[in-house]
């Protein structure tokens, strides 16, 4: 698909997520007032011309940690705990006075990737968040600080903005930082600002070396992160675009068709369900598949049967996420098992009658049914 044709299908996005970093709201800890009311106004704006807008939020550790007089985030896990506690009420409060300026109300949606894990609450988290887009409120979302840790947190809100996309199945993903979008090659300070890539079709290696980490102390994440968000988004089959918060109008004029920031290509859609399980749940152990077995799975979208596990790895349980490796070690699936690893390092390798007679019981012939498996490669 040419440029032009990607920044009109932009121009028609009916449902947007706008993701927006700790370095655009904040400045060496300082909160930039001015940057939630410009917000404010340009949302409202999409908002009265018939879109509908997710709000992907950072901020909560910077704010607290002003408004408790630190210097930086907190050396501690639980001291940026405290902060995100003392910087959410500060970070709505924000936004809730610019929105309410536009007679806008705006929801505050705290997630972890844990309770996005289980399918119940997913599907309950999109219809939370589908019905608050329908009542024409802001949905304000960020990950819960207060709680995440390194085990259960997204990592960092442009990942979490990506997962928003599948949740509510967005048609665009906007991501605003404090650069002008994707360049070829990392800047290098004082050097004159290298080509910036107007249009991705595909992330490559050379792409991927050029993104490098976050300079802010208040910030997770990087142009690196913002490239695996924008491959999430992608196998939503929404449009990703990285851009300058600080280019005026930025929102109404990227939304407009302009040709600002860096667009990332969509890919087929995934149905949502697949997309859950290869992105927002959590692998807990690795099968190793045999040659026959990876070709089934890959080429003709077969189920995976016992005797296609050579080993296993982690101490996963039934109905957890497992990844599924291929004899040349490359991750070819996931889904999600039917038995747990104990009852898998039994049975591998086996035929499917020898199930119930070496376990005692059957939970079905295959570990994991093709309904619950997605293919990560062509």
């Amino acid at each position: 698909m040419s440029t032009n044709k990607m920044r009109k299908q932009l121009a028609r996005a009916k449902r947007v997520v706008i993701k927006v970093g700790s370095s655009t709201l904040t400045r060496d800890g300082a909160v930039r007032t001015r940057k939630f009311g410009d917000l404010a106004r340009q949302i409202s704006s999409l908002i009265e011309d018939g879109r509908e807008v997710v709000l992907v939020s950072s901020g909560a550790i910077a704010i607290g940690a002003a408004r408790l007089e630190w210097d930086g985030p907190g050396d501690t896990i639980p001291k940026m705990q405290a902060a995100a506690a003392v910087g959410q009420i500060g970070l709505v409060e924000l936004y809730q006075r610019r929105f309410a300026k536009h007679d806008r109300h705006v929801a505050q949606v705290l997630l972890t990737r844990t309770g996005l894990e289980d399918r119940e609450r997913f599907l309950n988290a999109r219809q939370t968040l589908c019905e608050l887009l329908n009542l024409g409120i802001v949905p304000i979302v960020n990950e819960n600080d207060t709680v995440a840790t390194e085990e259960i947190r997204f990592g960092d809100n442009d990942n979490l903005s990506a997962n928003i996309v599948s949740l509510v199945e967005a048609d665009a993903l906007i991501i605003l930082t404090d650069v002008d979008g994707l360049y070829a090659e990392a800047p290098m300070p004082g050097q004159p600002r290298p080509a910036l890539h107007d249009e991705i079709t595909e992330i490559t290696p050379d792409i991927k070396r050029a993104a490098r980490g976050s300079a802010s102390a208040f910030g997770r994440g990087g142009m690196a992160t913002k490239l695996e968000a924008a491959t999430t988004a992608s196998h939503s089959g929404a449009t990703t675009v990285v851009c300058n918060a600080n280019t005026p109008d930025i929102l109404l004029r990227v939304l407009g068709g302009e040709r600002l920031g860096t667009v990332f290509v969509p890919s087929e859609r995934m149905a949502s369900r697949k997309h859950w399980l290869a992105f927002t749940t959590r692998t807990r152990g690795k099968l190793i598949l045999d040659e026959g077995a990876s070709k089934a799975i890959v080429d003709r979208g077969r189920s995976l049967l016992p005797a296609g596990v050579v080993s296993h790895s982690g101490n996963f349980k039934r109905g957890d996420s497992v990844s599924c490796i291929d004899p040349k070690g490359r991750e070819i699936a996931r889904g999600l098992c039917a038995y747990g690893a104990k009852d898998v390092g039994r049975i591998q390798g086996l035929p499917t009658r020898e199930i119930e007679r070496v376990l005692g019981f059957s939970n079905g012939d295959e570990l994991i049914h093709r309904d619950n498996l997605v293919v990560l490669t062509p």
